[in-house]
């Protein structure tokens, strides 16, 4: 049997070629230190975690990241168990033969280590093992790396991946210094390309910021204090037998944490959270595939992109896989493709089946994988597809009573001030008015039903939320005049029984105001040229700008 060589082309497609954001970088190497952070916990080497606690304690292991962009530094330290000297090479030199277990580990193809490569000058890993009295130094010259790959897809020189990665290697030791701790692993990047500015979260000067928020829902940290639910979701979580992973990750001294809040900004301005509600996925056999939350709200419309927490996050080990719209797909119907920007949540995949693909942008495909997709498209296009189309829904009704409470105010108000132009002007608008009201009294009627039987599990609760905005646009003098009943079928007025907007009305017309000298006939013909002129305008602009035309008309006329 021939002899197999990987090529040097092996190395780009592990570095530069894996991962489309360069930020990706940050996951890699964090979920590497949470492993090592677990094992140096039951090696008893830090105090361990406490998830038994109504707020988990974060124990003493700590991941550290420091930012220098002025000298194009980055370094990513955990004071976790390191490696041992006598497997220092070997460990980080094994491409893909990691001693990590599937189901058990965070990361485990033993790849990511190198992801670093593709986005500086020099790549430097230092290490010591708790005891040890050497502290072991990998140096990776990244621009040589990048020669020789040049150098074997041009034909200049054929180069195998062990050419390579022996020729862009260096390793030595160095005794334990009084500044280095006891235990530590670190990662730092020399040099970073100046195209990979988003490494330091951008360019203007909250670029900081920009990167704890991109950590914020990538990296397995707790929720901030302020997010009172969060209570709910630990409890949960705890009541199935299963931990949130939660470690204690900060940028350049500050800690991170997941920046779910309970005001969001929405489509229809702000929405609050009042309450979690969560949900379990197993399968045939009722074992569970995962879990998750969301955020219960008034679901007015669409949180704006601008909400970094907005959409469901799928979490494997409380790191999340893929970007923040991974499920936006599991909204199966063409009218529920705009789902995910209604909610706020995550899911935390469970089951061992449940494998990360080695990108961490989904999971491999497998029948767990398969079925755990059924159930969540079910819960999606039923139970959640549901709860935000009626929260829409009644944020329509609500609109459309409000609509009308100001048009029939606005109605009263010209009525009363003799505004309208003529009889005939004012026949025609109360006659949009009539159609407005019948809409209104269909809305009010639906929001009365939903109070006690809605078609989702949280119709009433929605309501009830919204019940002082309910009670102000429907306890509405213009709308009762509407609800008497005719005598006849077709008894039906266009106009209510109080005559708040009769046309037999003794108040002069604006006409009669504007030509008090004019004859009767003289005024109709003057109100039927200026209704055309009216006419007119409306059909040839928008709605505001003829509103504003009309009325400035009538204006200077007066």
């Amino acid at each position: 049997m021939a002899e197999n060589s990987f090529g040097a082309n092996i190395i780009e497609i592990l570095t530069a070629g894996m991962y489309q954001d360069s930020k990706v970088i940050y996951r890699e190497y964090i979920q590497n230190s949470c492993d090592q952070i677990d094992k140096a916990e039951q090696l008893g080497i830090l105090k361990p975690r406490n998830t038994s606690s109504k707020y988990p304690d974060l124990g003493e292991g700590k991941v550290d990241i420091w930012l220098e962009p002025e000298k194009r530094y980055i370094a990513i330290e955990d004071n976790a168990t390191g490696i041992k000297a006598d497997e220092f090479q070997r460990t980080l030199l094994n491409i893909a033969d990691s001693d990590k277990i599937v189901g058990q580990d965070k990361g485990f193809r033993g790849i990511g280590r190198l992801c670093g490569l593709a986005y500086c000058r020099k790549l430097i890993f230092t290490s010591r093992w708790n005891g040890e009295s050497d502290v072991s130094i990998l140096e990776c010259d990244a621009l040589k790396m990048r020669e020789m790959i040049n150098e074997a897809n041009t034909k200049v020189r054929k180069h195998s991946a062990n050419d390579v990665i022996n020729a862009m290697t260096s390793f030595r030791t160095r005794t334990v210094s009084k500044d280095d701790p006891e235990h530590f692993f670190k990662v730092e990047l020399i040099d970073v390309n100046k195209e990979n500015e988003e490494l330091f979260g951008g360019r203007d000067e909250n670029s900081i910021e920009q990167l704890s928020d991109y950590l914020s829902f990538v990296a397995p940290v707790p929720y901030q204090a302020n997010f009172m639910y969060r209570t709910e979701i630990y409890e949960h979580a705890k009541q199935l037998g299963v931990n949130i992973d939660e470690y204690d990750i900060r940028v350049d001294g500050a800690p991170i944490f997941k920046k779910y809040k309970t005001h969001l900004k929405t489509g229809n301005g702000q929405d609050d959270v009042y309450g979690v509600e969560c949900h379990d996925f197993e399968d045939n056999n009722g074992n569970l595939l995962g879990w998750m939350w969301f955020g219960k709200t008034s679901f007015k419309a669409a949180i704006k992109d601008e909400e970094i927490s907005r959409g469901l996050r799928l979490r494997k080990e409380n790191i999340q896989i893929g970007e923040k719209d991974a499920l936006r797909d599991m909204f199966t119907r063409e009218a529920s493709r705009r789902g995910n920007n209604y909610f706020i949540g995550e899911i935390f995949a469970i089951s061992h089946e449940l494998i990360p693909n080695s990108q961490r942008s989904y999971f491999n495909e497998n029948p767990t994988r398969i079925v755990f997709e059924h159930a969540l498209k079910d819960y999606f296009n039923n139970t959640l597809y549901q709860i935000y189309y009626e929260g829409s829904d009644i944020n329509s009704s609500i609109k459309k009573l409000s609509s009308f409470n100001d048009r029939a105010t606005e109605f009263q108000k010209k009525k009363d001030e003799g505004k309208f132009l003529s009889s005939d002007e004012l026949t025609r608008e109360e006659s949009e008015l009539s159609k407005i009201a019948e809409q209104a009294m269909l809305a009010q009627k639906k929001l009365a039903r939903k109070s006690e039987n809605g078609r989702s599990i949280i119709s009433a609760e929605i309501v009830e939320r919204r019940s002082s905005e309910i009670k102000q646009v429907t306890n509405n003098v213009f709308l009762d005049s509407y609800k008497k009943e005719p005598t006849t079928s077709e008894a039906k007025p266009s106009v209510p029984h109080n005559e708040i907007v009769s046309p037999k009305s003794k108040k002069k017309f604006l006409v009669d105001t504007m030509f008090p000298q004019a004859s009767k006939s003289e005024r109709k013909l003057l109100a039927e040229t200026l209704n055309k002129v009216f006419t007119i305008i409306q059909r040839a602009t928008d709605k505001k700008t003829s509103e504003n035309l009309i009325k400035r008309i009538k204006e200077e006329l007066e």
